[in-house]
């Protein structure tokens, strides 16, 4: 727990994160916020990450080795949703920030509605210069990287942005990303604003984890919920309504009513089909007469 206090479980492998964080706010009777999370750190490696709530618990805990001092933590992190929360701050990063800090709760409807309602997840359009640590090396280089659905990819020395030029980073299939503590400190990086890809099965030091660092606070939080974003496509967004609709049993309805809503000023005029209607009369129908009776 975040304040230092503990409670066993009893989990299942067929046990997802959001079914143990429903168990956890029965035994704790703390609130039902959709920031809770339950999060793994990795002391040796210094690094962090919490667990997506359509995950099931056991997988990534089978990962950690017998000697592991690796724990899991059950805590709020006001970054969970935030992409969900404040859309605009992804989808339109390269507007100024006081553009962006002005929209209202419509807007942000219509965000979510255009990114995440169709039948096509589209990922934020990031790009921008990172360092990348040189494998072995306390050494790291600034290149500029691009995040597609598929992968994050770099833009060779003397060569531009077009997508014939681009070269693949890494795939999210079959690597986590992770948040970093000290890395300044410990691998020389150029601030603190680190972060980890990795194979979840690797729990310490390997050719085959990826190093990069942001210039500030601001980038970091960019990359990191936007590769999120690419890797889990719109279950992440189903995760955030079922975490919404723990927190208030009303806010599906609400969804749904602001979903409505943003269909109808998207929807172009429509034209009055009776047979859309038929329990309700033609606008020129005249009732027939009562039996025994003859029409006028």
């Amino acid at each position: 727990m975040s304040d230092g206090s503990s409670k066993i479980l009893m989990v299942d492998e067929r046990q997802t994160v959001r079914e143990v964080l429903d168990m956890l706010f029965e035994k704790t009777h703390c609130d039902c916020c959709i920031d809770w999370s339950l999060c793994e750190t990795n002391p040796e490696l210094q690094i962090e990450r919490g667990f997506e709530d359509h995950e099931h618990v056991v997988e990534p805990l089978s990962s950690w080795t017998r000697l592991s001092e690796n724990k899991m933590y059950f805590v709020s992190r006001p970054q969970k949703y935030v992409m969900f929360t404040n859309p605009q701050v992804f989808y339109m990063w390269k507007k100024k920030k006081e553009c962006s800090s002005k929209i209202n709760e419509h807007a942000k409807q219509l965000l979510l509605q255009e990114h995440f309602g169709g039948s096509t997840l589209i990922v934020p359009d990031l790009e921008g210069t990172l360092y990348l640590k040189e494998d072995g090396k306390k050494v790291w280089k600034p290149r500029y990287f691009v995040l597609r659905a598929s992968g994050i990819y770099y833009v060779p020395k003397g060569k531009t942005k077009s997508s014939s030029d681009l070269v693949c980073f890494v795939h999210f299939e079959k690597v986590d990303i992770y948040n970093t503590k000290h890395f300044k400190l410990k691998y020389r990086a150029p601030t603190d604003f680190c972060f980890m890809l990795k194979h979840p099965c690797i729990q310490k030091e390997s050719d085959y984890i990826k190093f990069l660092c942001c210039d500030d606070e601001h980038t970091l939080l960019l990359w990191v919920n936007s590769i999120r974003i690419a890797k889990y496509g719109t279950t992440l967004y189903k995760n955030y309504q079922a975490a919404m609709k723990r927190v208030h049993p009303s806010a599906s309805h609400e969804d749904r009513h602001n979903s409505s809503q943003v269909n109808t000023q998207q929807a172009p005029p429509q034209t009055t089909n009776v047979e859309d209607y038929p329990h309700e009369a033609p606008p020129d129908f005249i009732p027939p007469p009562p039996p025994g009776h003859t029409q006028v």
